[in-house]
């Protein structure tokens, strides 16, 4: 391959993909009974947190992250 091709195909790399934007925030919905939504928003209010802050933190506990992401921060 050439010397142009070469430097392409390491580019791609995701290792070699940096980006000085945060990525693209997008939806994760999920069904919960309203009484129990009503009651976990009521307590993350009470301690000053939000439910995609909850949410994200079971699932990394739960499933981790990937190797090559860091936590955000909201």
């Amino acid at each position: 391959m050439s010397k142009y091709g070469d430097l392409i195909k390491k580019a791609k790399e995701p290792e070699n993909q940096k980006t000085s934007e945060p990525e693209k925030m997008v939806n994760l919905c999920i069904k919960v009974p309203e009484s129990l939504r009503r009651y976990w928003m009521a307590r993350a209010k009470e301690q000053g947190i939000t439910m995609t802050s909850v949410i994200t933190e079971a699932l990394t506990n739960k499933f981790s992250l990937p190797e090559n992401q860091e936590t955000r921060k909201e």
